[in-house]
């Protein structure tokens, strides 16, 4: 026969040992999902499709230039393969070349992303190569963000030079260069 007075002890009992056990169920899940978010992490790394738009270029201008002919889709793939906002990298194309393949500064620069010559070979690319010259720019911006921390930077650098950005410690004052990034990240500062 059951005894009710033996319930009240009963529940006690099990209450006591509750916590421990969801605790350590908790402490289970939670290496279960730190396992899962550094494979999920690591798996899609390179897929910009996948990893959510960092807070410096949510808001950014999408690229809404009249060019849609075959290097659209050569540029989109250099910017993904770098880790380069594709939006950022096509209006730098625009902005640089307007998409001429032939363009030449009066610098020096040249092709659509107008690397320098020294630049080119310093990334081992032949700048008269549409190809390559798309994917040294995009490789070249994607280095100045890595040494800068900022899309702003970048873009300052690979207009003005590293060197500049380092010298004033920011976009530099020359008045291409900062019109340069603002026409890029679509802003008026």
């Amino acid at each position: 026969m059951f005894h009710f007075r033996l319930l009240p002890a009963a529940i006690c009992g099990l209450l006591a040992t509750l916590p421990a056990s969801a605790q350590s169920g908790l402490d289970r899940l939670d290496r279960a999902m730190s396992v899962l978010d550094g494979r999920a992490a690591t798996q899609y790394e390179f897929s910009s499709r996948l990893r959510p738009n960092s807070l410096e270029t949510r808001g950014l201008p999408t690229y809404e230039g009249g060019y849609d002919g075959p290097f659209l889709e050569v540029a989109r793939s250099a910017a993904r393969r770098h880790g380069v906002p594709e939006d950022i990298f096509l209006r730098l194309v625009q902005q640089e070349s307007a998409w001429n393949i032939e363009a030449l500064s009066h610098a020096g620069a040249i092709g659509l992303a107008q690397l320098m010559p020294g630049t080119a070979v310093l990334l081992n690319v032949d700048p008269a190569d549409p190809v390559a010259n798309l994917d040294g720019g995009a490789r070249y911006l994607a280095q100045q963000y890595r040494r800068f921390g900022t899309w702003r930077l970048a873009l300052a650098a690979y207009n003005a030079g590293p060197e500049a950005v380092e010298q004033h410690d920011g976009v530099p004052p020359y008045d291409e260069t900062q019109h340069y990034v603002r026409v890029i990240l679509g802003t008026r500062s």
